[in-house]
């Protein structure tokens, strides 16, 4: 403390948060005190006699071993030191709550944590029935970003632009290799194929100190896959084993036995190293530390379990809602929602789900000028490799959509299926005349801006109108 004292004497002392453990007397204080004035911050931390005693019998210090705890409160000091208390900005008794809890109250005291106004995430979720280009909107905004955040699981793989070959991504965040510098987090509602994630992590190359895993987050076994196959083909699942590992969240309670389960990531041989810290913890850091982040969803709002169309939905809520639910986050700390959302909606090929107006690929390729033999290679799903069917756009699946997610903007993708010239544009007023009003509408049904638009699958190609 004498040295603090002296640097500020001497105007040396640098900038920062200092902890001064412990002051003793009264005149110590006031000393500080009249050095920093508003800026100290005085806690004291007291606690039941006996409990003060039983702490004191287990402390090892060298050179006090003749001293009892009845001695050492004869000291002068010692005895008067409960008065410090009266000049305490906060007391704390340390034998009512936790260290935790002690570390909670200081940093409220400095005044450290997030107020209510910091809304610092940004929400991408898709519109539609998946497959909306997703994560090539995130990979467009995510350098922008200093923890990307992604909740679902592998049955939806999100594909990034990429040279030589585009990026797939069916667990870590879409802007892992755009964003090189920022931290990735799986939400404790994830649910991992272990082979797959491992896949990735080899890929990225990616380390503890920028993967986090939240402890909780599901493990994917051989016998979930296996039974997801069995029970869901008839609905046109990916049979990717979310389902039935989501279902063993619920039902496996009861056979979670010596502090493991088969189920959970912080268990896993290999996935355990990553799971260190849980997902509120890192993003209550990133609040604290005022950075900006962006949660991905998965899949799309019209195949979410509740909102969707019962039976052919997924396994979990895929709205904003639900993805902030599944990643641990507060709708007050939410800043912007992007509603992702295609010119021709697509659902997976096979017993699926209606969709209204379908439209065959051919009559694509016709209206668009776009190669048939192209299109059919682009139209196949990521992680299952199936050809999917399209529709003409679906205005009251938007409506619904806006109204399940309140999004503040929409993106637009597939932008070249309306005409191929469309990835020549690389400003808005150089789309066509047919898709500047198709905007104009989808702004108009929506009462959103549509603030990004992919007029093809490059980094050239997204036309970025946003204000923020």
């Amino acid at each position: 403390m004498s040295e603090l004292l002296e640097g500020r004497s001497s105007g040396s002392t640098p900038t920062g948060l200092y902890v001064v453990d412990s002051v003793r007397v009264e005149g110590q204080i006031a000393a500080i005190r009249k050095a920093y004035g508003e800026d100290v911050h005085h806690i004291h931390l007291t606690a039941q006699d006996a409990e003060l005693k039983t702490r004191f019998k287990k402390r090892k210090a060298d050179g006090d071993e003749d001293v009892t705890y009845e001695k050492l409160k004869r000291n002068r000091t010692e005895k008067n030191i409960e008065k410090l208390a009266d000049l305490a900005d906060v007391v704390v008794s340390t034998d009512r709550c936790t260290s935790g809890a002690v570390l909670v109250r200081a940093t409220a005291l400095l005044n450290l944590y997030p107020r209510g106004s910091d809304a610092l995430v940004d929400v991408i979720v898709g519109g539609q029935f998946g497959s909306e280009g997703k994560g090539n909107i995130v990979g467009h905004i995510a350098p922008e970003y200093d923890l990307l955040v992604r909740v679902g699981g592998p049955n939806a793989g999100h594909s990034v632009y990429a040279e030589p070959d585009p990026e797939k991504y069916y667990h870590l965040p879409s802007g892992t290799e755009r964003a090189p510098n920022a931290k990735l987090l799986l939400g404790p509602g994830a649910v991992i194929n272990p082979t797959k994630l491992l896949d990735e992590i080899a890929h990225h190359q990616l380390g503890t100190d920028r993967l986090f895993i939240d402890p909780q987050a599901m493990v994917i076994t051989d016998d979930d896959i296996a039974e997801e196959v069995k029970k869901f083909g008839n609905i046109s699942s990916t049979a990717q084993g979310v389902g039935i590992a989501s279902a063993q969240k619920i039902l496996g309670r009861s056979d979670y036995k010596d502090g493991t389960s088969l189920h959970l990531a912080r268990d896993h041989d290999l996935l355990g190293k990553y799971t260190q810290k849980p997902a509120h913890e890192i993003i209550a850091d990133a609040f604290v530390e005022g950075n900006r982040i962006m949660l991905e969803g998965t899949q799309g709002t019209s195949l979410s379990l509740h909102h969707g169309e019962y039976p052919h939905v997924t396994s979990r809520d895929t709205t904003v809602s639900g993805c902030l639910a599944d990643a641990g986050i507060a709708p007050k700390n939410v800043r912007r929602i992007v509603l992702v959302c295609r010119t021709y909606p697509i659902r997976v090929g096979g017993p699926s789900g209606k969709m209204e107006l379908e439209v065959k690929i051919e009559e694509i390729a016709k209206r668009s000028g776009i190669p048939l033999n192209e299109l059919k290679k682009t139209e196949r799903t990521t992680t299952t490799d199936r050809p999917r069917r399209i529709a003409e756009f679906d205005w009251e699946q938007l409506k619904q959509s806006v109204q399940l997610n309140g999004p503040t903007d929409v993106a637009l993708t597939f932008v070249d299926y309306f005409t191929i010239k469309n990835r020549d544009a690389y400003r808005f007023e150089q789309l066509s005349e047919e898709t500047l009003r198709f905007v104009e509408e989808v702004e108009r049904v929506s009462g959103r801006p549509v603030s990004l638009l992919s007029t093809a699958f490059d980094w050239r190609n997204v036309i970025d109108r946003r204000s923020w």
